[in-house]
């Protein structure tokens, strides 16, 4: 101390120095000479000042004197730091040990000789917010490299290890309700941004402001790529363009040809037909959108229509196989991390999309009355939550994660869609688990595991064909397209029958009971198929279009040429066909109607009495024809 006093007997003079001579590092005390080891020798007596709170540092000071040994000369001097019940707080939370002490030791120290608050405990938002602030000064300058020459040899491990601790920080003050706002997770921008026209830029900043306020971030995200492309692509080949009023559809129209060929910058290769529709769908919306609302420097008409978009071919749903899947599954049960093995569960039982089966919360789970397992999935993609079965393989699984997350000490997550405060099931560490760590980590190791793998030991599996495989397991096994629809959370029918035309087997089944030679037949239409009175283009239709002519009891082969059916009484209509796939619903039929005869009866309504028995009596001689009995048991 007499020596650091009888040298700068003013402080400002030696926050004056350069920061080598105030660090004295090694290099420093060979260029300096006694300056530089004054100050080092001189540190503890400044440490000594800043945990009195009679000093506070700058941040390129503290980043560059490490170690400090801050929480030893803390505990030496009889001062509380708060490091302990922080690190307590994040052990409950998951973390280990050893990592979390050298992240508390390492923020917990430089935030408070920067701002003299003593106490971890009274930290807020705006010491995060100056920690990182400083993170990001010191790793742009000179500096970082002069004190860390590691550093330029892997500068990105070295980010992100400091970036770490602030955000680690950051969530534990969260859940100690010492901070509001709930921490995001910071990645480093990969787009370089060229200078663009500002009155441009302008008009879109308004916009997706506008369009944040009713679309979730990833949507808004999205926008905003789309719409940095148009613009660099105008800055480049239409530069006299200052304004978006000054674009006309034929300058949209060859930028989607050049979008078309254009390599991506993150792959190098063309965009695919999706990414192409998500870029014009955007423009789309934009000039729709600002010429409702009457804006200034737009064109004030939209440029683009429902028939520019890029077309799509329908594609057949990519279904895992039954033995694939049978090793897929055997590898996904031998998953160690609970988190991973549940979430694939979950998918290959009830299709759910990633993100849906992410947000599950703690509250998901219940059951129908018979004991089968119920699952809550949340609002996602359609923004319509939806119940589901779920099979006990995956309720076990999701039963065992949520009991132990029920122990969780954390604080709720606000949900991006919902805005309500959520307790999510997939959360370690105080933070939401990622969809790239449940899904994909975790599916390519199982894939490699059961061999589903290609020439270059790539996955041939991705997440959302577990989606298509239950939605084609349930079409083949007859489950009603409403059913499908439900399960998968599809808003149109024409989604799921997708699923129900390719490969309900039950269609199948029942087409080839009609249709084939020597079929079983009954109902007035059966002797004209028998007889091959139908002509071969009428066969034809049946044969393509046999799934939309059923009915309760049977099909109706009346054929498009012939107008709408009017008549109500199929059962003796000429165009009616059954089968036998049709005996079990004939029969609970026959036994209805009896039932209501019997009650007609009862209130003495001789008519409607002949009317049911009249019924039950032709649907009678529907199961004669078909070779079952017509009067059993029932």
């Amino acid at each position: 101390m007499r020596r650091f006093v009888r040298r700068w007997p003013d402080l400002r003079a030696w926050f004056a120095e350069p920061l080598a001579v105030r660090v004295g590092s090694v290099p420093a005390r060979k260029q300096y000479g006694l300056d530089a080891e004054i100050s080092h020798t001189g540190r503890p007596f400044l440490l000594f000042l800043g945990l009195r709170g009679l000093l506070q540092f700058d941040y390129p000071w503290l980043f560059a004197s490490s170690p400090l040994y801050v929480p030893e000369m803390a505990r030496e001097m009889g001062l509380e730091l708060g490091i302990d019940a922080l690190r307590s707080d994040a052990q409950r939370l998951g973390f280990g040990k050893f990592g979390i002490d050298a992240t508390l030791r390492w923020t917990v120290s430089r935030v408070i000789l920067h701002t003299g608050c003593i106490d971890a405990s009274t930290f807020g938002g705006e010491h995060v917010h100056g920690l990182r602030a400083g993170i990001a000064a010191f790793l742009a300058s000179r500096d970082l490299h002069e004190f860390y020459p590691s550093a330029s040899g892997n500068f990105e491990a070295f980010r992100k290890s400091w970036t770490l601790r602030v955000n680690q920080l950051e969530l534990l003050l969260f859940h100690r309700e010492q901070l509001d706002a709930q921490p995001k997770k910071f990645m480093r921008s990969i787009k370089e941004r060229k200078p663009i026209v500002p009155r441009m830029q302008d008009v879109v900043d308004r916009w997706l402001v506008a369009r944040n306020a009713t679309d979730r971030p990833l949507s808004v995200q999205k926008f905003e790529l789309a719409l940095y492309r148009f613009m660099v692509w105008l800055n480049n080949e239409r530069p006299a363009v200052e304004s978006f009023a000054q674009v006309t559809r034929d300058d949209v129209l060859e930028y989607l040809v050049a979008l078309s060929t254009q390599p991506s910058p993150r792959t190098g290769q063309p965009l695919g037909t999706l990414a192409r529709r998500a870029h014009v769908s955007a423009l789309s919306q934009f000039f729709r959108n600002t010429a409702a609302w009457e804006w200034d420097d737009t064109p004030g008409r939209p440029l683009l229509g429902i028939g520019d978009l890029p077309k799509m071919p329908v594609r057949v749903p990519r279904f895992i196989p039954a033995d694939e899947l049978a090793r897929l599954m055997v590898a996904v049960g031998n998953l160690e991390c609970p988190y991973q093995r549940t979430a694939l569960l979950i998918a290959r039982w009830t299709g759910a999309r990633k993100g849906e089966i992410q947000r599950l919360s703690v509250d998901c789970l219940d059951s129908y009355l018979d004991g089968t397992a119920r699952l809550r999935l949340p609002a996602g993609k359609t923004y319509r939550e939806r119940v589901v079965p779920l099979h006990e393989e995956a309720a076990i699984e999701l039963r065992k994660l949520i009991a132990a997350r029920t122990q969780g000490r954390e604080r709720a997550l606000t949900d991006e869609l919902t805005g309500t405060p959520t307790r999510y099931v997939f959360m370690a560490h105080g933070r939401l688990l990622s969809c790239a760590y449940l899904f994909q980590a975790s599916l390519k190791r199982a894939c490699e595991v059961a061999g589903t793998v290609d020439e270059n030991g790539r996955r041939t599996i991705s997440p959302h064909r577990f989606r298509h495989t239950v939605g084609t397991q349930l079409a083949e096994r007859g489950a009603k397209l409403h059913t499908i629809m439900s399960i998968l959370g599809h808003r149109s029918a024409s989604m799921s029958l997708v699923y129900a035309q390719i490969s309900d087997r039950e269609v199948l089944r029942d087409y080839k009971s009609v249709l084939e030679p020597g079929a079983i037949l009954a109902g007035p239409a059966a002797e004209q198929l028998r007889s091959g009175a139908l002509p071969r283009s009428s066969v034809d239709w049946l044969k393509c279009n046999f799934f939309k002519t059923e009915l309760e009891l049977g099909h109706c082969l009346r054929l498009p040429a012939e107008g709408p059916c009017e008549c109500d009484m199929y059962l003796t209509c000429a165009k009616f066909v059954t089968t036998p796939a049709y005996v079990p619903r004939l029969r609970e039929r026959r036994k209805l109607e009896l039932t209501l005869a019997t009650d007609a009866q009862a209130r003495g309504w001789p008519k409607e009495r002949e009317r049911h028995l009249s019924i039950a009596e032709r649907i009678a001689r529907l199961l004669i024809d078909l070779g079952e009995p017509g009067h059993g048991p029932d």
